[in-house]
């Protein structure tokens, strides 16, 4: 079940990385995905403070996945996380 962050036209989401949200507004993004994005635990962290996809666990791609509700990764393994979080859907 997909979440919704209800905005009304004059408002926006409440965001934890205001930085990483305009970002990725100002990327064409919607304010719903922007917000979504800069409010997961890891959001715009620098000098390498994340480690790699790569080095996380199936269970950590997945929950970020959730994060992001990123369509079909009950189906994905653990690559296919990889690029649906690296293309940002």
């Amino acid at each position: 079940m997909k979440r919704q962050t209800i905005v009304d036209k004059d408002s926006r989401p409440s965001v934890m990385n205001e930085k990483q949200y305009e970002a990725l507004k100002n990327e064409g993004m919607s304010k719903e995905k922007a917000a979504r994005i800069a409010n997961t635990p890891d959001a715009g962290k620098k000098g390498g403070a994340s480690k790699p996809y790569e080095e996380r666990s199936k269970k950590e791609l997945y929950k970020q996945a959730q994060d992001l509700d990123i369509d079909g990764r009950s189906k994905m393994d653990k690559e296919e996380l990889i690029n649906a979080l690296r293309e940002g859907h």
